[in-house]
């Protein structure tokens, strides 16, 4: 992007990846068997990977890139944002990564733009892949006493294939022949802790899937039985981590779920089913959901258009499900303001939490800001400070004026109930407001909206205010925020 004087633009575009995590458990139809209680499946990164084609031969040095519009798992540019790792690679898919880039900002639908020249030409025929792992945690309390000789056996999704260990992201035609890449995890990559005493089980036993099976992690119970009603927790590290899969090529529409089954059991020594449950997981474009049969959780996130007053301010930016387009700021010490709704409906009897987070300050083309407090010096925008009583992630203070306190800020109305953290008006005050709980300072994901109880499509808008100073560099910043959706069966 061509930098400019003072007086010149700022573009900022702010990145939403939402995230949902649902946690509960259901009821097998065995009669001969229970199921866990408290049960749940936590994946740290929510994300689908991304498998798309080179649409056109593209040159050694080249940086636009085009990619395929029909035929892979990913056929536009939708789920692809600046920032990504993108992996070149044959469709033989034999090499680690033949190429690695990362993506400098997003063309159109079909096309974008790498930081770094391609060292290798690419061709028509080559994949556009962007890999999304993380850890794997399963929480549940057992049902029936496991006995000496027994074992917990984990059953993970894999594609009907011979390349379910291969370290690309899988893809099928149908969820039912498709799943996660184990991504070369090992027993060592796998623990058990809690009750019953976790050193009295074996080692994590772990078996790649196969064309006909699926990945398995099993724990044999070496030493004293483990008593029923006690908690147990498997986790998978993120190092390597379990390999997310690609959208499924065969009625998959974005943002709609592919669900898969993850199946925990219980099992006596001659391999008897003891207890189990089923967790339904559900990955969709940047959004992880994680749900089981007969419970239900929906969470939502809606655009707000030009002119609608929210948080008693009236929106000038208009927002996607995806996006806050600040656009380009040219008056400085002057607030923008935009805003989403979001809306969340559960039958969890312990009800819902909602939570948000950044993954660093705006940076200018996306900049690491170190630490909380970075501002303009470094190219950043910094989190907003409210007034001279500070305002933090957990903490809210009133916001009114642009012209000594810049940055990005947000605060919360109730458009439907009462579920907010808090609101704008809250103490008399004219726009209340919080920073942005920022990963890359290490600081905890704040509740933005809560329930203890079932609810019914429940809404708030999360409203959004950015002021910039009359020194802050001209250029593109932008950074991602998340919110994770939570529901307790």
């Amino acid at each position: 992007m061509r930098k400019k004087h003072l007086c010149s633009k700022i573009i900022l575009l702010v990145i939403f990846v939402s995230v949902f995590s649902v946690f509960f458990f259901t009821k097998p139809k065995k009669v001969d068997t229970a199921n866990f209680t408290n049960s749940y499946a936590l994946l740290s990164n929510s994300r689908l990977s991304y498998r798309a084609g080179v649409g056109n031969t593209t040159a050694s040095g080249d940086t636009f890139i085009t990619i395929d519009s029909s035929g892979n798992p990913d056929n536009n540019t939708n789920h692809l944002f600046p920032g990504d790792t993108v992996c070149f690679e044959d469709t033989s898919l034999s090499a680690p990564c033949r190429e690695s880039r990362s993506v400098a900002n997003i063309i159109s639908t079909t096309s974008f733009n790498t930081s770094t020249g391609a060292t290798v030409a690419l061709a028509a025929t080559d994949l556009v892949i962007v890999k999304q792992t993380g850890s794997l945690t399963i929480n549940f309390f057992t049902a029936s006493e496991v006995p000496v000789g027994g074992d917990l056996l984990v059953t993970v999704p894999a594609v009907n294939s011979t390349a379910t260990n291969d370290t690309y992201p899988d893809s099928a035609s149908t969820v039912a022949v498709n799943g996660f890449d184990l991504n070369g995890v090992a027993a060592g990559d796998v623990s058990i802790s809690g009750g019953c005493t976790p050193a009295n089980w074996g080692s994590a036993t772990v078996t790649a899937g196969d064309a006909s099976n699926d990945h398995t992690i099993r724990f044999d119970r070496v030493t004293t039985a483990c008593s029923a009603s006690i908690g147990i927790t498997i986790t998978i590290d993120a190092s390597p981590g379990l390999l997310n899969p690609a959208p499924i090529t065969s009625g998959h529409t974005q943002g709609g779920a592919d669900v898969y089954t993850i199946n925990v059991k219980s099992r006596d020594s001659s391999d008897a089913t003891i207890d189990q449950i089923d967790i339904k997981v559900a990955p969709v474009e940047a959004v992880f959901v994680s749900a089981t049969v007969d419970e239900s959780l929906a969470f939502t996130i809606a655009s707000v258009g030009v002119g609608t007053t929210v948080c008693g301010q009236v929106a000038d930016v208009a927002t996607t499900a995806m996006t806050v387009p600040w656009g380009t700021i040219s008056t400085a010490n002057t607030f923008s303001e935009a805003a989403q709704q979001l809306t969340v409906s559960t039958n969890a009897d312990g009800g819902y939490i909602v939570r948000i987070e950044e993954n660093d300050q705006m940076g200018k083309d996306g900049v690491a800001c170190s630490g909380a407090s970075a501002d303009e010096s470094v190219n950043c925008i910094k989190d907003t400070l409210c007034g001279s009583s500070n305002c933090s992630e957990s903490t809210s203070q009133d916001w009114t004026d642009a012209s000594t306190y810049q940055g990005l800020g947000y605060s919360i109305e109730n458009v439907d109930g009462t579920d907010g953290a808090f609101t704008y008006s809250e103490s008399s005050r004219t726009f209340s407001s919080r920073q942005l709980a920022d990963q890359e300072a290490s600081e905890t994901k704040a509740t933005i909206m809560s329930s203890a109880t079932p609810v019914n499509s429940k809404d708030i808008y999360v409203c959004y205010r950015i002021a910039v100073s009359a020194t802050q560099p001209a250029g593109y910043y932008y950074n991602k925020v998340k919110y994770t959706a939570t529901a307790t069966f």
